[in-house]
């Protein structure tokens, strides 16, 4: 039997020792981390719960009341409304949230499907019951994602939603019925679908609002807002994707224009989305494999989605005689 001196003993009893304590060390802080990301997880979905049940309750609100400028709580007829035109709130709520959940199910599948994590959307209630929705947002880590697994997932998503929105708003065109105001404009996709739909009806025809025509509005003017080439926006997404670094010229020509038309116009109702724009960066963060070709079909694809924002957005969405009161 081989004898080992004693103080080479006392070495492997010591490394021994070590190695013991630092993996009980790594294992108490990999729980702690565990631990931690399962509170973290936990907590946004009883958030994204939360938001998802007040946006359906905030829809179905603004159905009910018939889309007035009424702010929800200080509002005397709700119950009344509720009463006589919940089939009508169902309706909408039902629609909006189809169309919002579609556009957010576009981007998470499009992330998953190229291993990019996301989170599920985050609905945003708006309890101002003219559309009853500000939309939904997912989260992303985007600086894992390269130029054409960006392109791919900015624009799934508009797309989506507009598949989902162009049919219902379709269906409400059929329902409508003439009316002799609006407080309500449209955007061009609406008017040149209203000629497609109703060519017995003159351009221009203002409509009396239903259910399923004002989820489509709804979904066209989220689809707009989101399109627009700045920031992290979708379409912001998209034009980087389309032209790197130089989309940040693009950025900055477009939110200089809308600057510029706020002041001519006096469109004061979007100065807090620009001051929104401009905290959040008016320029597009960096990107994995920024030198990345795009490819043919996706640049032509890039190039037309470019379209979007001008025929489904509107400046002037609401068109409010006098001042907004709460009755």
């Amino acid at each position: 039997m081989r004898e080992y001196p004693a103080n080479n003993l006392e070495s492997a009893d010591s490394a021994e020792t070590f190695q013991l304590t630092s993996e009980l060390l790594t294992t108490d802080d990999e729980k702690e981390r565990n631990l931690s990301c399962t509170g973290t997880r936990s907590r946004r979905a009883r958030l994204q719960i939360y938001l998802y049940i007040a946006t359906c309750l905030t829809t179905f609100a603004a159905g009910t009341v018939g889309w007035q400028p009424v702010v929800l709580g200080l509002y005397d007829g709700f119950l009344i409304d509720v009463s006589e035109h919940w089939s009508r709130g169902l309706i909408y709520m039902i629609s909006v949230m189809a169309i919002l959940s579609a556009h957010e199910a576009g981007h998470f599948v499009a992330a998953w499907q190229h291993h990019i994590p996301a989170t599920l959307p985050f609905f945003l209630p708006l309890p101002v019951m003219l559309t009853g929705t500000l939309g939904a947002v997912i989260g992303m880590e985007g600086s894992r994602a390269d130029r054409k697994q960006l392109f791919d997932i900015a624009l799934a998503g508009p797309l989506a939603g507009l598949v989902v929105a162009v049919p219902l708003f379709i269906i409400g065109l059929v329902w409508a019925q003439p009316a002799e105001a609006s407080m309500f404009s449209m955007p061009l996709l609406a008017t040149w679908l209203l000629g497609l739909v109703r060519p017995d009806w003159p351009i221009g025809q203002v409509l009396s609002p239903n259910a399923f025509l004002m989820a489509g509005w709804v979904g066209f003017l989220v689809t707009g807002l989101n399109m627009i080439p700045i920031s992290q926006l979708d379409g912001g997404h998209v034009c980087h994707a389309l032209f790197g670094n130089r989309s940040r010229g693009v950025a900055r020509a477009v939110l200089l224009g809308a600057m510029t038309a706020i002041i001519i116009s006096g469109a004061n109702h979007w100065v807090l989305m620009i001051v929104i724009i401009t905290f959040m960066g008016v320029d597009h963060p960096p990107i994995r494999n920024e030198s990345q070709p795009l490819g043919k079909i996706r640049t032509v694809l890039g190039l037309g989605s470019l379209v979007i924002p001008v025929i489904t957005f509107m400046p002037e969405p609401l068109v409010l005689p006098g001042l907004i009161f709460i009755r």
